[in-house]
């Protein structure tokens, strides 16, 4: 991938996975020697560490795939401090997210980077103001689409929802990853086989379920040592 490329990672719901697959997607592409970083439009959700620092995880994970100190970059124009839908924190922080400063703050890290990785918040169509939404902002930066499916029981229709609200925005899917979220779940291999029938695009893999030693704990980000377990598991897209 050349400057100013990159890919967008959506996915069916929130907590699918869409941070961990960032994430090794920013590993396996800086393994080719391409400056990749991270980049998120807007978090909700904060938590305080020994330091008494406020930070996100989803934001530190991808700055320990992207290499950087805390002090470096703002991978983010939106940090807000509850987990709830962006756009009511901000509105109840009295904030109104703006489509122009998230894109500003896309191009700063854009123009640090060889490969920029997009990771959404939530599900594509999450609002950002009264008039504008996620699935705008990914037409406004035209970045390939990943779509990170979830592994659960309803996934499958999840899955196919927001693929064709992906064609109907005409966004090209560069592929699609499935995340296991419980090793529990019922003929995963079939719902899998399911949705390389109806997905035109490439699976990009299967991510098992991380082993005990490598779950993250409630807010925290991911270490370096689960990415590169996910990373083992799914290839880049080939465009």
């Amino acid at each position: 991938m050349s400057k100013s490329t990159g890919l967008f990672v959506t996915g069916t719901d929130t907590e699918v996975g869409k941070t961990l697959v960032s994430g090794a997607l920013i590993l396996k592409l800086r393994e080719q020697g391409i400056n990749a970083i991270g980049f998120k439009p807007v978090v909700a959700g904060t938590y305080q560490d020994a330091q008494g620092h406020t930070l996100n995880e989803d934001l530190e994970t991808l700055r320990i795939a992207s290499k950087l100190s805390s002090k470096e970059l703002s991978l983010c124009p939106y940090v807000l401090d509850r987990p709830a839908a962006p756009h009511l924190v901000a509105a109840h922080q009295g904030l109104k997210l703006e489509m122009s400063v998230i894109l500003q703050g896309f191009q700063n890290i854009q123009n640090q980077a060889d490969c920029v990785v997009v990771e959404g918040a939530g599900g594509l169509i999450v609002p950002l103001n009264d008039q504008e939404d996620l699935a705008m902002f990914a037409q406004e930066i035209k970045l390939p689409i990943i779509l990170v499916v979830g592994m659960k029981l309803g996934c499958i229709n999840h899955a196919l929802l927001t693929y064709e609200a992906i064609k109907s925005r005409h966004l090209n899917t560069a592929g699609w990853v499935a995340n296991t979220l419980s090793t529990e779940m019922p003929l995963i291999d079939e719902n899998i086989q399911t949705l390389q029938a109806k997905i035109d695009a490439p699976f990009l893999g299967l991510i098992p379920a991380l082993p005990q030693g490598l779950q993250k704990a409630d807010n925290s980000p991911y270490s370096i040592e689960a990415l590169n377990f996910a990373a083992k598991h799914i290839q880049l897209p080939n465009n």
